[in-house]
Order: structure tokens, then sequence, then C-alpha cells
């Protein structure tokens, strides 16, 4: 019960101010010159003005709120370490029930570390979870809040904005010991082919000296194991082996009695950058199609070309002297001997042999092409005539020969069953109709028992666009020279453009045109998986956590030779795949991050925030302290967990007795006039 008088006036509070002076005044007066009466009418006034205020007695009913006590647990992945599960666990129910046991607190238990998302997974960030936990709080009913963590917390604040204890329970054991290695310098992006400076520390924890083996790979492959002092910083360089995403991992043997291994790797993403690619594009004859290669090469900003066209050829003899001829000598000695393996790619555009290059260079060519160099050749019908290349050494290194048939007829361009599914021509704009939406070719060559991949057909189904491998290089064939039509947009041209970059970066060994290919990549918590082949169906991929667990992902088409799945992956770190000869890596969630950095248990990082605050650190190895409810600011003292208790409460209901109502209130109004009225009238 809470009685209280509660005042509601029957008149507005102008009408009443002026009625109380107004009779205040006529007390005065009456008391001043002592008139008959006047204390009589002074209580009379009182008891009039008691009646307009209309007090009125209230009975509330009231009931106390509970204290909100906020429990942040920590599931992150360090907690997964050794029994601390268990720990956790165990403290959690024993917390519960020491509450149970005190009415006045409301407990809310919030688990953090656990999201779906990576970046909830990257840190422990166990305050932020507390100032969610207790946003629709006032701030009056805060008791306070309690932690159960092994203490890597990475967002402690300088000062703890509850405004209640914070306490904090640390799992794991004390003088942990382990090992870790991160990255002290790690550049994100290198020049394939060229050395790349980064460095390391390998840092023990628990006070162990000495030094260890490092092993270093890259994409998977070990190129190198140090040796490397504990605590020194340790200088590192690779070689960037390919152009695109490129995985340096360093890795460290468990050491003995070792908290965990999970920190004994660390991971840097580089991006290969090509330095320009060198090509070098001979054209045999000036013709109308004699720009499209070079234009578009010299529209790449990451080529540099060399293009020489022959306009004279030995046997031309037309009298004028050598000393006046202002046309540049054909380098064939530089070109084909001396700098020939400085070159990426050699196009031979309806070159045919007119001795401008001795024989020999011919089988030099080829010797460059077995090495692993690349070799188109853009066919015209001197490709079909006596003074074809195919007749000289570079025979060796040419997917097929010539019949001698050169086709004048209108003919589309198709795809091939091959063609549709290889990436040099897969989704080619306008290939997906019947004819293709592009214009007609008027020519092409005729080869016989072509090798390797034909991916485009010409009349009657003959070879178009044959490409193969020989040895460790890569040749191509175009069997017409007729494509500059659609870069001159005749009959609505065609996707010229695409098709001979693909073709070019292809023949240089572009990692994303390769016929069979597997790439992994996280997305989140997200593991997607795309497999690039030339099978009509594909396996389903394998797949190995960071900690050793297989899973098996399907793989569904999507799209003629491509092939792609995804699954939801529960650990941040790195991902192999396999399928088929195929494997790859892909790291899930972000590099190096802080939760997989120091994993040993410890109470130093909160102690400073929990203190502030009022509140205790302690193990739950020594078990859970005893709980002890405050008021006000007071301080519970020794190793007890003080939590303060509200005084706020809520109205339930209101019982109301108006004290100047009814017969009681008629009654005092008409004593107090009757006898004003009867001392008067004497």
């Amino acid at each position: 019960m809470n009685w209280s008088v509660s005042f509601e006036p029957l008149l507005s509070w102008p009408w009443l101010i002026a009625a109380f002076v107004l009779m205040a005044v006529l007390a005065v007066v009456g008391l001043f010159f002592r008139t008959r009466g006047a204390l009589i009418r002074a209580v009379a006034f009182v008891a009039i003005a008691g009646a307009l205020l209309n007090p009125v007695l209230l009975d509330e009913e009231r009931e106390a709120l509970k204290s909100v006590v906020a429990v942040v647990v920590d599931r992150s992945q360090s907690q997964e370490i050794g029994p601390r599960t268990a720990q956790t666990d165990q403290t959690l129910a024993q917390v519960r029930e020491k509450f149970a046991r005190f009415p006045q607190f409301d407990l809310r238990v919030v688990e953090t570390g656990k999201g779906d998302a990576a970046d909830e997974r990257t840190e422990t960030r166990l305050f932020g979870a507390l100032d969610g936990a207790l946003r629709d709080v006032p701030e009056s009913r805060v008791g306070g809040a309690l932690m159960i963590t092994d203490g890597q917390v990475h967002d402690v604040p300088a000062n703890p904005s509850i405004g209640a204890p914070i306490h904090a329970l640390i799992t794991g054991e004390e003088n942990e010991r382990d090992r870790r290695i991160h990255f002290e310098e790690a550049p994100r992006f290198g020049i394939v082919g060229k050395p790349l400076d980064m460095s390391y520390r390998v840092v023990a924890a628990g006070g162990e000296q000495g030094t260890v083996d490092v092993r270093v790979s890259v994409n998977g492959d070990q190129v190198a194991v140090q040796s490397a002092p504990i605590g020194q910083r340790m200088p590192l360089q690779i070689t960037v082996p390919n152009a695109g995403r490129n995985i340096v991992e360093l890795s460290i043997p468990g050491g003995e009695g070792e908290l965990t291994d999970m920190n004994n790797r660390a991971i840097a993403l580089v991006d290969g950058i090509r330095e320009n690619l060198r090509v070098l594009l001979v054209s045999g004859e000036p013709h109308a199609g004699e720009r499209t290669w070079r234009n578009l090469l010299k529209s790449d900003a990451s080529v540099d070309l060399v293009h020489f066209t022959i306009l004279r050829p030995p046997e031309k003899q037309d009298g004028t002297p050598i000393n006046e001829l202002s046309l540049i000598a054909f380098p064939t000695r530089e070109l084909f001997v001396e700098k020939i393996n400085d070159f990426d790619l050699i196009i031979f555009d309806r070159y045919q042999h007119r001795d401008v290059l001795p024989i020999l260079y011919y089988d030099y060519i080829a010797q460059y092409v077995e090495n692993g160099g690349a070799l188109l050749v853009a066919a015209g019908p001197e490709y079909a005539g006596e003074q074809s290349i195919a007749q000289t050494p570079l025979i060796g290194a040419l997917p097929a020969l010539p019949t001698g048939e050169v086709l004048d007829e209108p003919f589309f361009p198709r795809l091939t069953t091959l063609g549709q599914r290889h990436p040099v021509t897969r989704g080619l704009e306008g290939a997906n109709t019947e004819p293709p939406r592009w214009g007609r070719w008027f020519r092409s060559i005729g080869i016989d028992r072509p090798e390797g991949e034909t991916v485009m057909k010409g009349p009657n189904d003959r070879p178009l666009l044959v490409l193969d491998r020989k040895g460790e290089g890569r040749v191509g064939m175009l069997l017409s020279d007729q494509g500059w039509l659609w870069a001159r947009g005749f009959e609505g041209g065609g996707p010229d453009v695409q098709l001979y970059r693909r073709i070019a970066h292809w023949l240089m060994k572009e990692p994303e045109l390769e016929e069979e290919r597997l790439t992994a990549d996280g997305r989140g918590m997200v593991l997607e998986i795309n497999r690039q082949t030339m099978a009509d169906q594909a396996q389903p991929a394998q797949v190995i956590t960071p900690s050793g667990k297989v899973l098996t992902v399907p793989l569904a088409a999507d799209g003629p030779g491509m092939f792609r799945g995804s699954a939801q992956v529960p650990e941040i770190g790195l991902y192999q795949i396999g399928n088929g000869d195929l494997r790859t890596l892909a790291h899930v969630g972000p590099i190096n991050a802080p939760e997989f950095g120091d994993v040993v248990s410890t109470a130093d990082i909160v102690r400073p925030a929990v203190e502030k605050s009022g509140g205790i650190v302690e193990r739950v190895s020594a078990g859970v302290p005893d709980i002890m409810p405050l008021r006000g600011n007071a301080s519970a003292g020794g190793e007890r967990m003080g939590f303060r208790t509200t005084g706020d409460s809520v109205l339930k209901s209101v019982d109301r007795v108006p004290l100047f109502g009814g017969f009681l209130g008629l009654g005092v109004l008409l004593l107090a006039l009757g006898s004003m009225w009867y001392r008067e009238g004497r």
C-alpha cells in the first residue's frame, strides 16, 4: 500500500487564485480590525478553499521491477580449444543456478561469436554484444554484467558505458603454451615471374626460445623451408608464379604441450600482375584485314606490339638504289634468333615463305613453341599455295596441313559442339541463334586431319579455328582472312574484338581461359566453387576444412562447360578444394583475423575495464564467486560479484477517496458557514 494525497481542482487555476486572494484579503481585514466572527470566517474560507481544491486520497498498488543483468557468453572459435567449451557450459549453468536464488534480478543471456557473417567471427566483440543486450533497458534498471570468456576480447573500451559493475569469468588455464606465426609485411600485388619481398615473425607464449622450421608454400606447393628464431623478424622472398590471385602460406610445426595448431599458419593473398605482354605481328603482305590485328593489339594497354609488314620481298627488283629506299630492313636475326624468347606471342598474318626468313629460322620458331612460346597463324590463300609456311621446318609446330583448297563461298562462322564449351569461344555474342547473329565470311582454307581442338567451323563443317598444344607451348590457326568484315560492320558485324582477344590471351596462357580450371572463393561464410571443363559432367568437389574435416559439395551446370557449387561453412581459414586431378585453395573470412592470432587464455586484457566498473576477474577453475545484491553505489568488496538492485516499480492499480466529497465535505462546509452566520448574527 502506498498512500498519497492529490488535488483535483474544481475550477481552473486562474479562477482559483482569484478566489483565494479575495478570501485571504477578507480574512486578513477581519482579523486586523478584530471584527466579530473574523476567526470563524477565516476557518470557513479555508474550508471553501479546500473544497475548491478537491483533495483526493490515493491508495497506489505498485509492483517492484527487477534489475536486468546481462550474461555475455563468448562462443568464438578460440573458445573451442581444449576444455573451454565444457568450462563455459558448466559455468553458465552455475551462474543460472546462483541467480535463481535472487528474484530481484532478471537474467539476459547473450551468446556471441557464432553468427553466420564472417565479420562476426573475425573478432571477439563482447562489449558490443553487451551494449546491444541492454539497449532497451533504462540506466536505473541495469544491475550489471557478467562475461564468460577466455579473455581474448578485441573491443575492450577505456571506460565501460553501462554504469554498473562488470565481472569476467575466464576459461582456460594459466601459463598455457602456444606458438603462432604472422606476416609482418605482405604486399598486396606482385609482378609475375619477379621476386617479391615479404617478412614474418614467429611468436611463442609460455617462455619458449630457440628456432623453428617455417614451411613456405605458394598456391599449395612448397617452395622453401626456413629456420626462424622465435620472436625475430625474418625476411622472405618469393616469386609470384601466376597472374591473378596467389596464396602464400607459412606454417610451423606444433610444439610440445602447445595449446593449439590453429594459428600455426599465416596466409597472404598476392595478386599477380603481368608485365606488358610482348607480341610480334608479321604481316606477309598488305591486305584489307591487316589493321584488324594491329588495332586490336594496340588498343590493349597490357600489350607491347612489334609489327612488320613485308612490302618488298627479296625477289622484287625495280632498280631503286638502296640508299634511296625509305623502308626499314626486316631485322630477322635480332627478332628470330637473339630476342625470340622475349616475345609472348608471334602472329603470322597471311605470311608466306619468300626467303625473307632463312629456312633455319623456322626451326627456331618451332623450338620456341616447344619450349613454351605461342604462335598464331591467321591464314589466307597463301597458306594453300606452294610458298606456304607448312612447307618449312615450322611444320612440326602446326596443328594441320593445307589440302590446297581455297573455298570462296559465303558462310556463317559457327561454333562446334566443342567450341560451345571452350573458354575461347563460349558465350560469344550472337552465337546462340541459328543462323548466328553476325555477318558472313566469304573465304576459308582447307586443311587435313587437324590436331588439337576445333572450336569453330566454316562451310560444310570444315575447320575454321583450331587450337592446339605443342610441347609446353600453344598454337592457334584461323583458317580465313575475312575476320575484318566483322570489324567493318558488314551485315551487322560480329564479335571480332572478343574473339581475337580471347585467342591471343589463350595462347599466352591466361588462367581464366584454361579449358580445365578449378577456382574457389569465400564470400562471407559461403564457399563458392567454380569448375570449368570440356566434359559433359563434373563430379562433386571434395573440400578439406581448416580443422581437417572433409566436405562434399555437388556441382551443378551453369551453362556449357561451367559448373558451380556453394556451401555454408562453419570455420574461418584456408580450405583445400579438389575435383578430379585439379586442386585449389580458398580462404574463407578475413585473412589472419585477430580471433586466430593470440589464443592463450588471459585475464590481463579485460581487467582494467572490469575493475574500473567495480567488478572482479576470476578464473572458472576456482569456481563461480557468490552473488551479492547492492543498493546505490555500494561495492560488494572481497571476491563476491555485486549487482545493483533498482528502486523502480510499475503502477498496477489506484484507489481514490475524495476528502471533500459526499456528506463529509458538505457537512464541513455547512458547519463552517453556519458557525460564521451564527457568530456574526449576534
